[in-house]
């Protein structure tokens, strides 16, 4: 086994090494060249739909954790192989290493807004590691007993020592270009000094009524801190507030650009609105409501006058993603708004920092675009978004639906009184009535919390009598509108879920 695991070792401390060194580099001087981040995304670009839908099924707000880990496990075997490869069959292994480098190199050109410069680090990675491995392999070989050197010219405590001494200087350097380009992000932003005006309007108070006290039961205001995040993004971008800008181009008579402080000073606006991932499962998690500051995007595109034929706005991440959102959804009564706030303070880091997009009603995949800076007037005819040229449907309206907190699945209660609670949603329609089933009994209605706006879940709850043995609950919803909540089941693909939440509990 030794004539595998010694040679594997000198891969995997090369790579680690190579790795780290780009790292460092990519840390303090070009900011968007991590081979492991640049790699990962188009990984994330290239993966088919179902795949992600997969992932994001399992992990939900860790799948980018998960995709990094796989990526670690599968360059660390790769490395391995590469070393016992450039021992049995020299200079494959070196050769399968530069292949990795030359992948690296083509996810950091291929990232939109990154130039050639931000191939550097993964030059940079493979160059390093094709010469510690050379390096390492002919230590190895140098261990080996031969006519001239019975006992090898290298003892085997040496080159033992000398590949941990790689790997640790690559782990070390590794850890230090994280440190560094977490630092540097940090102070990029600014966020921390940033100090939000006061809003114009603000949003209507959060009605005494709407909030049930439940324990377990989703809170009616989710802080930034539990807010869900699903994105393409494994570097988040940082931006500088001092270097944002906002260009409206494409079919309009006047283009408009928009700095941050001229976006500060205009007179923003609050608004309640639940946003919602169109990859939620039914019953999911992928869903949060929160109080966003922002000036409202059909002022500005007023400003800029579109065609008549427009029927798409296509607005660009500083990452280069893309969202398609219909137009008279940033142009009708709804408050689709520039964000700069979330609950009282400036806009996390992951969640678009220094300017997003928020949109009632829609899914994000068409509408959220965090770190935005274009927004093109267009037709849906014209250009394809993200994830429309992945199979998802051009336009797409949150589904009506509902979800049972409370009791969570699987959970024993007491018999008797059981309190089975939950939250509702029909952004931008609202929702008018919330039932509960319990197995095949009648539907029975639950009392509703107070709406706080059309924009926004509501909370449910359900006094159960509940009796011992296994017992299955079931939720449905009717809109503003009186449509009732479909129990046809759907994939979230291509345009979200359906299906009704179903929860099984046992009474004791």
């Amino acid at each position: 086994m030794s004539d595998f695991w010694r040679p594997a070792g000198a891969g995997v401390a090369s790579v680690v090494a190579g790795v780290g060194a780009a790292e460092l580099v990519s840390a303090v001087v070009v900011q968007n060249g991590s081979p492991v981040l640049t790699v990962g995304a188009l990984l994330i670009d290239l993966a088919p739909a179902w795949l992600k839908e997969g992932v994001i099924g399992l992990f939900g707000t860790g799948d980018k954790a998960f995709l990094i880990v796989s990526l670690a496990v599968v360059v660390v075997a790769g490395a391995g192989f590469a070393g016992w490869l450039e021992r049995v069959r020299p200079p494959l292994g070196r050769i399968l290493i530069g292949v990795g480098g030359a992948v690296g190199v083509l996810a950091a050109v291929t990232r939109s807004g990154n130039s050639i410069v931000d191939a550097l680090p993964s030059v940079l990675a493979a160059g390093v590691a094709i010469l510690l491995l050379g390096w390492l392999i002919r230590m190895l070989r140098d261990t080996e007993p031969t006519r001239v050197a019975p006992n090898g010219r290298v003892t085997r405590r040496r080159f033992v020592g000398s590949t941990a001494a790689t790997a640790a200087g690559g782990a070390v350097a590794l850890i230090t270009g994280q440190v560094i380009a977490g630092g540097f992000r940090a102070a990029s932003a600014t966020r921390a000094a940033i100090r939000l005006p006061a809003p114009a309007r603000t949003a209507p108070p959060v009605p005494p009524g709407a909030s049930f006290d439940i324990p377990g039961l989703s809170p009616i205001i989710t802080s930034n801190a539990d807010f869900y995040r699903i994105d393409t993004a494994l570097q988040i971008p940082g931006i500088q507030p001092d270097d944002w800008k906002l260009r409206i181009t494409g079919m309009v008579e006047d283009e408009v650009e928009l700095t941050f402080s001229q976006l500060l000073a205009l007179p923003l606006e609050e608004s309640t609105t639940t946003l919602t991932c169109v990859s939620n499962e039914v019953g999911g998690d992928l869903i949060g409501n929160a109080t966003w500051l922002g000036y409202p995007i059909r002022h500005l595109l007023a400003r800029a006058k579109p065609s008549a034929d427009a029927d798409m706005v296509l607005s660009t991440s500083q990452d280069g993603w893309t969202a398609s959102t219909p137009i008279e959804a940033l142009t009708d009564e709804r408050n689709a708004i520039l964000a700069v706030g979330m609950n009282g303070r400036p806009l996390p880091l992951e969640h678009g920092y220094p300017v997003r997009m928020v949109v009632p009603g829609l899914y994000g995949y068409v509408s959220a675009t965090k770190w935005v800076v274009s927004l093109e007037v267009t037709r849906f005819d014209r250009h394809t978004a993200y994830w429309t040229e992945r199979g998802w449907s051009e336009r797409g309206p949150v589904k009506l639906s509902s979800r049972i907190d409370v009791p969570a699945a699987g959970r024993q209660v007491k018999a008797g009184t059981v309190a089975v609670a939950g939250v509702a949603w029909s952004q931008h329609v609202g929702v008018s009535a919330v039932q509960v089933k319990v197995d095949d009994g009648p539907w029975q209605q639950a009392t509703l919390a107070d709406a706080i706006s059309a924009d926004t879940w509501r909370q449910w709850r359900f006094a159960w009598e509940a009796t011992p043995g296994a017992h299955t609950l079931r939720v449905r919803a009717t809109d503003a509108n009186g449509k009732v909540q479909t129990a046809a089941v759907r994939d979230v693909v291509p345009d979200g879920a359906t299906g009704l939440h179903t929860v099984r509990v046992t009474v004791v």
